[in-house]
């Protein structure tokens, strides 16, 4: 494939952005009700009827990968583990090739409850790695932020997940002013002690409508100043490319062997001018960006279910509508909640 194909073959934005790592949605449910995320009670969750079906997945990711230049998936919700058919889409989409002649790169975000009895499928399936979801290790504590007593089952994850070879394991962090910043030095100890990928997000304005408040956001500086209490800090010598979080160098010492940590800071050092990210909901709706409220239906505008030919059109088509490159993130627009 020439040069010149391999362009016209791909999500462009209007900012020459490339969009290689699609990001999947497999169900808006979840079987947590993080403070941050949802309301106590849950949400409306999409009527079965209105989710892509296990064969409409395949398919669309299919279509992203051998025709649009996708290289990199990630599976997400809700909490993708609640999707039965998480396997055999894994499984399909790694018989996959991009146009380099490769299977697609495939990672999955969780917050680790019941991964623990999955993850060998997940392995024999082909997935590469995981991201876990956690916020504390007070027990306590995470109870409170997840609604929900399950922190043993998600260290129980993390664990099975090291033992079956999904690795680098990464784990993901928010952190906010007055819940769980005393959550920061213990989560990066436990991490670099067991070589987990540590990365903090700065909490997005992504979960109950009109409920996020910046003041209680803990920021990347702040973050970096505890940590830097503990620890020698120097930046990553390689460069970051299109990778969300930032990362730290930490130098061993007597207490730990030395490791990587990262902050993803989404609101106080957007990384949209590298963003090569691009999402479908679990109903079938392309969003070329987490912050945007603008979508385009896959399923029942387009067709999806009846021609391979139609969503890579209006896919292309939807990239020009793509967010601007920004340098600070704008928490005042509407919250784009839906997974």
């Amino acid at each position: 494939m020439t040069s010149l194909q391999l362009a016209a073959s791909t999500l462009t934005d209007a900012f020459g952005r490339v969009a290689r790592d699609l990001r999947v949605s497999l169900t808006d449910r979840c079987n947590l009700r993080c403070t941050y995320c949802m309301p106590a009670d849950g949400l409306a969750w999409f009527p079965t009827e209105d989710v892509l079906t296990d064969d409409e997945v395949v398919r669309v990711i299919g279509i992203a990968v051998e025709r649009l230049g996708v290289e990199k998936l990630r599976f997400t919700g809700g909490e993708p583990l609640l999707r039965i058919g998480l396997e055999g889409i894994i499984a399909a989409t790694k018989q996959l090739r991009t146009a380099r002649g490769v299977a697609p790169e495939t990672s999955l975000t969780t917050n680790g409850v019941g991964l623990d009895k999955r993850v060998k499928g997940l392995a024999a399936a082909g997935l590469d790695r995981v991201n876990v979801s956690l916020d504390s290790l007070d027990r306590e504590r995470y109870a409170a932020l997840a609604r929900r007593d399950r922190l043993p089952d998600v260290l129980a994850g993390l664990a099975a997940a090291e033992a079956a070879g999904l690795t680098p394991v990464k784990v993901n962090a928010v952190v906010m002013r007055g819940v769980n910043e005393a959550d920061v030095v213990p989560l990066a100890a436990f991490c670099l002690a067991r070589r987990y990928q540590l990365r903090f997000i700065e909490q997005m304005p992504l979960g109950p409508k009109h409920e996020w408040d910046r003041s209680k956001m803990v920021t990347q500086a702040e973050l970096l100043a505890l940590l830097g209490e503990h620890y020698r800090l120097s930046p990553a010598v390689e460069a970051r490319g299109a990778a969300p979080a930032e990362v730290w160098q930490v130098e061993a010492d007597a207490d730990q062997p030395g490791g990587r940590i990262g902050v993803i800071a989404s609101v106080t050092a957007p990384f949209c001018g590298a963003c090569d990210r691009t999402r479908i909901t679990a109903d079938g709706q392309l969003r070329t960006c987490l912050f945007s409220t603008r979508e385009t239906d896959l399923r029942g505008r387009f067709g999806l279910a009846r021609t391979t030919n139609s969503w890579p059109r209006c896919g292309r088509a939807a990239m020009p509508r793509r967010r601007r490159p920004t340098a600070s993130a704008n928490p005042a627009s509407p919250n784009p909640s839906a997974p």
